[in-house]
Parts: structure tokens; sequence; C-alpha cells
């Protein structure tokens, strides 16, 4: 069974080239990011990707219409532009909390549809104001859309549920069958990110979430099938900051660095 490890693109402010060269320098696989519509900037990207040898996991975030019409076509649009990039998949914030079931279920179709056409794999991130935001919503949308394949940011229910899901260990293992791609952030009863992973502080919110992964790497290893993993650590002001300066409180690089190659010695063998 195959782990691929993703930097998240989310955060840089290097020129494309130099972050590039980091992120294979650091031991990555390849780059979770969104794509220009601008086709000369596009094909940067993507020859910078090629030259240094990295894959490329296609991100989409823009759920910002609250017209389901208008939103569902600019869905389609952004799913279509980054399938034509023929990504390894694309992980997708899908739908909006305060859609209905319904109106987010025809995005899911949707979705499903793009990725029969293109062949692109698409899945859908458990992800906070998004369709999948809580556990108990999720695991609504999975006993009845079980087609749904997940992104496991577990972070973001830690901070919804206020808690790290002691009540919700139902849902929490059914969304770990499902999941195919995880965003290893750290997240904690009053946010979605921990300051810094390394602190000791932190121990017992990290092994929580290790646990998690740990069963989905047993999965995927039991059934012989990929599994990507992204060290989604944010950038300021995710990252906490302290006050009047605005200054990180930690390194988002070094964090997420910290975390692939925490994984990578825990899954190697």
């Amino acid at each position: 069974m195959e782990i691929t490890f993703f930097a998240p693109a989310w955060g840089n402010t290097l020129p494309f080239d130099q972050f590039c060269r980091n992120v294979k320098a650091a031991g990555y696989d390849g780059v979770e990011m969104a794509l220009p519509f601008e086709e000369a900037e596009k094909s940067a990207i993507l020859d910078t990707l090629a030259k240094h040898g990295l894959q490329l996991i296609g991100q989409y975030f823009q759920s910002f219409e609250t017209d389901l019409d208008e939103h569902a076509r600019n869905y389609e649009k952004y799913l279509r532009h980054l399938s034509a990039a023929q990504p390894v998949l694309i992980n997708c914030q899908t739908g909006k909390d305060f859609f209905t079931f319904e109106q987010n279920q025809r995005l899911f179709e949707l979705a499903d549809r793009i990725s029969g056409e293109t062949g692109v794999k698409i899945i859908h991130e458990t992800h906070r104001g998004k369709a999948l935001f809580a556990a108990h919503i999720t695991r609504d949308y999975l006993q009845k859309l079980p087609q749904i394949r997940l992104t496991l940011d577990i972070s973001h229910w830690c901070n919804v549920h206020e808690s790290l899901l002691e009540n919700q260990t139902e849902a929490v293992q059914l969304a770990i069958q499902h999941t195919d791609h995880i965003h290893s952030r750290v997240g904690h009863p009053e946010g979605p990110q921990v300051n810094d992973p390394r602190a000791p502080e932190w121990a017992e919110t990290l092994n929580t979430h290790l646990a998690w992964w740990d069963q989905v790497v047993a999965l995927h290893r039991q059934n012989k099938t990929a599994l990507t993993v992204t060290t989604e650590f944010g950038p300021a002001t995710y990252l906490p900051v302290l006050p009047y300066t605005q200054m990180p409180v930690a390194s988002q690089w070094d964090v997420n660095v910290f975390m692939l190659n925490l994984l990578k010695n825990r899954y190697s063998g």
C-alpha cells in the first residue's frame, strides 16, 4: 500500500519554482493547490510541478454563492477546469452548511457526473461551513449517499463539536471507512489548528488525531488501496499570532515538515 504526501500551496509566499524546490527537498511527493484560469499562468504551474517531479492534487474551495443555481454553475466550472490538468484527485469543499440536504445532494451528484466524464477522482472534504461541516451531518450524508468519498480533515469537527469527538464515535468510524485522503492538521475543541503540534501540551490531542489516521492507514493497507496525505497546517492567522505584532507563534513550513516526517516514520514499512 502506497502513501504519498503533499504540501499545501496555501500560505506560500515564495516564487513557485523555489517553493517546489523546497517541497521536493523536504521529501514530499506533490502539492495540493487550486489552479488559475489564466492559461499561461496555469501552464507555468504545471510545467514547474513536472520539472521538479511533483504530483498535483487539485483543490476546490470557492463555495461562496448562496444561490444554488449560480453555485452549481461555478462548481462545475472549477471542477472541469481542475480536471483538465489530470490531477491525482480533486479535493472539494463541497456545498454549504445552510443548504438543505437536497441542495447539497445536487452538488455531490454533479461531482460524480464530472468524475465519470473526465476520469478524475473527486472527493469531498469535512470542512466547516460546507456540506460536511459536522460529524453527525456527515454520517447522514454517507448513509444516504454511500458513494461519497472523503478528505478527512477531522480538525474541523473537533472545533465544531467543541470536543475530541468522544460522543461521535459512530460518525467518526463511518467517515474513516469512506476516507481516501487525509488533511493531517491537528485541531482542538476551541479551534481548527493547534498553535504547534510539537509542544508537549498538545500531546494528547496529537495522539487522538494519530489514532484516527492510524485507522485510515490500516484500512487502506488491508484493502491494498493508495492513500494520500496533505500536511495542511495553514498560515497566519489560521496559525495563531501574537497580539499587536501579528507575528505567527510558529513557522507554518516547519510545522508541516514536522508532520511529514512524523507520519512518514510512523507509516513506513
